[in-house]
């Protein structure tokens, strides 16, 4: 079903409600998609070539940067609404653009947030984060999401 964008920034290119996107960090974790929508949206297992999830500075979260050799694994959301993409639009930091990109045998190109800052040389750990850090991201989702807008910043 398509519809007007969904509105200005990252999401103006947006045109429709049905636009699955590539989560390779913090959101490809239910526990952390339930505390930010309400509900764990379709998580299909893919992966992006020519990218890497890269480690971050003073951050425990990731950002995907371009790597020619590289691989980054994670999950394509399908579903989601115009206001669950702004919820998430809204979580992400002003680092990150909204880009295309291919992702493994999908037919068709899917959203991502790519990183455009400066990035570690080394990799973001996905089992650290969830083994160390988890937890403690998924009730701080929780209350940025609950919480005024400006009580507390988005990560």
């Amino acid at each position: 079903m398509e519809s007007a964008a969904l509105g200005p920034g990252r999401l103006g290119g947006l045109s429709g409600l049905d636009h699955a996107l590539f989560v390779y960090g913090t959101l490809q974790f239910p526990q952390v998609l339930e505390v930010l929508l309400g509900r764990i949206p379709s998580l299909e297992p893919a992966e992006l070539p020519g990218w890497r999830a890269a480690a971050l500075p003073r951050r425990i979260y990731p950002g995907l940067v371009v790597a020619p050799d590289g691989l980054t694994r994670g999950a394509v959301l399908d579903g989601l609404t115009a206001a669950e993409w702004a919820i998430l639009d809204a979580f992400e930091d002003d680092e990150y653009d909204l880009r295309r990109v291919l992702v493994g045998d999908r037919v068709g190109p899917v959203w991502t947030y790519v990183w455009t800052a400066a990035a570690d040389p080394a990799d973001w750990q996905r089992d650290r984060f969830a083994a160390e850090h988890l937890a403690h991201f998924a009730a701080r989702s929780a209350r940025w999401r609950y919480a005024p807008p400006a009580a507390e910043g988005a990560t």
